[in-house]
């Protein structure tokens, strides 16, 4: 089991969501976050209004997989969010030691589904 931790631009949300659907992972938790990485504060033009300063807006999801599913859920994180140049985002992903379905009770690769 991983977690996939993705940090993307915000306007590419949409794009990345079709294809994680395209790729069957529909189980996400998305946030709206602050953040900056290389850019350092550089200006950034989002929806037509430019942004300074070293927060800038971005999304962040969070997906729980397993193993069969990381590499599918990584292109699909790639190809919907990648404009080519920098700010694109990062994937991170992460060993999951335990997952617990509240419901059912169910543990690891099953609580996952």
């Amino acid at each position: 089991m991983k977690l996939i931790i993705a940090v993307i631009q915000p306007h590419k949300l949409e794009d990345v969501l079709l294809e994680l659907e395209k790729a069957e992972i529909h189980l996400k938790t998305v946030s709206n976050v602050l953040g900056c990485g290389r850019q350092k504060g550089r200006t950034e033009i989002y929806r037509g209004r430019k942004e300074t300063g070293n927060l800038l807006k971005k999304v962040r999801l969070e997906i729980a997989v397993n193993a069969e599913f990381v590499e599918p859920a990584i292109s699909a994180i790639t190809k919907g969010a990648r404009i080519g140049k920098i700010g694109d985002g990062k994937i991170f992903v992460i060993d999951l030691n335990e997952c617990v379905r509240i419901r059912t009770g169910e543990r690891g690769s099953q609580a996952i589904g």
